[in-house]
């Protein structure tokens, strides 16, 4: 459902960098394509349901690193080559193919967690270019963690086994990348209130849909 559904993704609302901290709204309709807003829906009717509340933190994972924040990553991004968005365009498109999952999400997740620098190490032990965690190497089959195709193959994995897990729903498979099925587990399966979560799919879902204007401007 995952490659369906996030495919066919619709924004009613973009979500534009200045408009990060909105709340974000979203509903299925009767073809199953799964619709976001970060503009609030007229009236209680339609079938929209909030997915996540404005938080007024600011900050992220790579893009803090290059920012100088007081959570940096203990090795932090340093490629600023601007080639490293096209390097791994092949190892993509294989975990894209392979895993039934949009390029675009590949990418988004890719950029907010590391910048596109493989060599990205967070303060909780994440690793390479897609920050995969030591029990995620091993579930996920990574020999060498800091290997660019080892790395985007092993992540995209994950997202494919939360994909299936969450029924195909974007919001739910990026909040658990980032926080764990356990976490949202314990609120219902629902995006857990936790700082860090929800700026992080703030920012993937931003960079998702950037990446997806970008790929859909690029096959007219």
């Amino acid at each position: 459902m995952l490659g369906a559904a996030l495919c066919a993704a619709a924004v009613v609302g973009l979500l534009r960098p200045s408009a990060a901290r909105a709340d974000i709204y979203t509903y299925t309709d009767a073809d199953g394509v799964v619709h976001f807003t970060n503009i609030k829906p007229k009236g209680k009717g339609g079938g929209w349901k909030k997915v996540l509340v404005e938080n007024p933190d600011r900050g992220s994972k790579a893009a803090a690193a290059r920012g100088g924040c007081t959570r940096c990553d203990v090795v932090p991004a340093r490629d600023n080559s601007p080639d490293r968005y096209q390097r791994y365009d092949a190892f993509i498109a294989e975990a894209a193919e392979l895993y039934r999952l949009p390029p675009p999400l590949i990418r988004a997740v890719i950029h907010v967690e590391s910048d596109y620098d493989p060599r990205v190490v967070s303060s909780a032990g994440a690793r390479g270019l897609m920050q995969l965690m030591p029990a995620v190497e091993k579930d996920m089959r990574v020999g060498n963690v800091f290997e660019p195709r080892e790395n985007i193959l092993g992540g995209a994995r994950l997202l494919r086994v939360l994909a299936n897990r969450y029924e195909g729903d974007l919001v739910l498979t990026i909040a658990a990348y980032h926080a764990g099925p356990g976490s949202l587990a314990r609120y219902g399966n629902q995006v857990p209130p936790y700082t860090n979560t929800r700026k992080y799919l703030r920012m993937v879902l931003d960079r998702y849909y950037q990446y997806k204007a970008a790929a859909e401007r690029g096959a007219k």
